[in-house]
């Protein structure tokens, strides 16, 4: 299954791309799944039932939560959050509720990953792929992968339809619901891909 884990709707006020053209589009796209993860909302949920949708494609929920620290995508029961905390509320908060934590976009300029949370093993899970990043900032991802055995996964961090499913996750299990990415995740039962690049 090929999932685009970092989505943003117009519910995120940066982005111009309609949860109606997601559903439209995400298919033709290469995509299996889609997960709406907007900016410290998850706002979403009340214009869709989240799972599978009458043509299979899977909508999960998430949210990307922004700290000082840097930006993380979670996934879990994560609806009554407060925007503001630190990373490492944010990340206890994740694991006390048997959620999962991504750190988006680690190297991006300006929203780089505090490289401690890496050292001492509060976050385990990178986007190495990330599709609005510039080259040399997904290619950086790659050396703290291997010198820290991290997961690593994939999302197109679309605002416009141009850029959705431009990068993914390949997931090697079903995923149908939060829950099973959830484990996928943990399991590390994924990696980061270019829907294009699908094996037929």
């Amino acid at each position: 299954m090929i999932l685009d884990l970092h989505t943003h709707t117009t519910c995120s006020s940066c982005s111009g791309l309609s949860l109606d053209e997601i559903l439209g589009n995400a298919r033709r796209k290469g995509l299996d799944g889609v997960c709406i993860t907007d900016h410290n909302s998850m706002a979403v949920r009340a214009g869709i039932r989240e799972g599978l949708q009458p043509d299979g494609l899977c909508i999960l929920f998430g949210m990307e939560y922004d700290t000082p620290e840097g930006d993380f995508l979670i996934f879990g029961p994560f609806d009554d959050l407060k925007n503001g905390m630190n990373a490492r509320r944010l990340l206890g908060i994740v694991n006390e509720r048997d959620g999962v934590a991504v750190a988006a976009h680690p190297f991006r300029e300006g929203r780089m990953l505090d490289r401690s949370l890496i050292e001492q093993g509060l976050c385990r899970i990178v986007e190495s792929l990330n599709g609005r990043n510039r080259r040399q900032e997904n290619d950086r991802v790659q050396k703290l992968v291997e010198e820290y055995n991290l997961v690593q996964c994939g999302g197109s961090d679309a605002h416009q339809l141009s850029e959705l499913g431009r990068t993914a996750t390949r997931f090697f299990m079903p995923v149908t619901n939060r829950q099973d990415l959830i484990r996928a995740l943990r399991e590390g039962c994924c990696s980061p891909c270019r829907p294009a690049d699908r094996q037929t």
